[in-house]
């Protein structure tokens, strides 16, 4: 099958979100509604929730909610506050440099996959990122050179919280710094377990090991894909690989320590790269983040797409995988 990317442009939140909201909203409403509605959150306890964790994105999330149609249904999905459970696989690592660079694997289903770039400056301050949940991110950069990704973490369990891609929007919106991203992470629930690598033009990296159910977990580690401590949830390790992954990447940054052009490679082949699409952990891009250059490079093993979130460009690009059956419906 083939997915159409786009990559979008626009400061302040208005008709290009409003198009982007029409195109996937009753997908995203399926999935937000795939366990019934009583098991969501109610508007003003969603609402609540957020005013208390992240009230400095409160002003977006009410113009969202507005282009959005001021339903309650879109108003409490637009929360992301204990959203349905999803499972994405995925490998990051930080390469020190000169330049550092973050560079990660996206592994999830073709399907589900939103498929937006999106270049905004909702808060005064630019930023680049994947995105998914309409305004949530798996990846970014801001203009200060802060970069984050996110893995999941390999851990059944479903808590209160938040969907783990607003942390990451909220961080990029209004942090500088890894010590100041790692300060969030440890402070706002998240819903499911996930590892999430941040990288500053410092230089300065973590790893936070993040879960509905324990303390966050801070380490000094420069790669994770989809465990934490160790495995937990053995099936899970087993599909996506997590182990073998993990010690290819251990290899490869030891290998590849002062060529990052190798490294990068590595990522567009197995083990890293993975052709598993029908059983929803194929890679759909690699990226690589250059948080000092503010440059951003999308991948695959027989195309690219650059971006530079100082001189972003608008596109729209189709990218085809592999033995994806057409006929499947988005889901999420």
């Amino acid at each position: 099958m083939e997915r159409i990317i786009q990559a979008i442009s626009e400061p302040l939140p208005g008709d290009k979100w409003q198009a982007l909201f029409r195109l996937h909203w009753s997908a995203y409403r399926r999935w937000f509604l795939s366990e019934g509605a009583a098991e969501r959150p109610l508007y003003l306890s969603s609402r609540n929730a957020l005013k208390q964790h992240m009230p400095e994105l409160l002003p977006t999330y009410d113009r969202l909610v507005e282009l959005a149609g001021g339903s309650d249904l879109a108003a409490r999905f637009l929360t992301l506050y204990r959203p349905p459970a999803y499972m994405r696989g995925c490998s990051q690592v930080v390469w020190s440099g000169p330049p550092p660079l973050l560079l990660r694997n996206y592994d999830y289903s073709p399907q589900l996959f939103e498929g937006t770039v999106f270049h905004s400056a909702w808060n005064g301050r630019k930023v680049i990122g994947t995105g998914d949940c309409l305004w949530g991110l798996v990846d970014g950069m801001n203009e200060e050179g802060l970069v984050l990704s996110l893995s999941f973490g390999g851990r059944r369990t479903v808590g209160d919280g938040f969907g783990v891609p607003l942390l990451l929007r909220y961080i990029l919106e209004f942090c500088s710094t890894t010590q100041e991203s790692v300060e969030v992470l440890s402070r706002i629930p998240t819903h499911m377990s996930y590892n999430v690598t941040v990288l500053d033009r410092s230089g300065a990296y973590k790893t936070v090991f993040i879960a509905p159910d324990r303390a966050p977990l801070v380490k000094d580690i420069a790669l994770t894909t989809n465990h934490q401590q160790q495995v937990e949830w053995h099936q899970h390790a087993r599909a996506t690989g997590t182990l073998e992954r993990e010690r290819a990447l251990q290899v490869y940054l030891k290998r590849y320590r002062s060529d990052s052009h190798r490294l990068v490679r590595a990522f567009l082949r197995p083990p890293l790269h993975s052709n598993a699409y029908r059983r929803g952990f194929g890679t759909l891009y690699t990226a690589v983040y250059n948080p000092q250059t503010l440059e951003m490079h999308y991948l695959w093993p027989h195309d690219s797409w650059y971006f530079s979130l100082l001189n972003f460009i608008e596109g729209v690009k189709t990218v085809p995988f592999p033995n994806v059956p057409d006929a499947l419906e988005l889901l999420h």
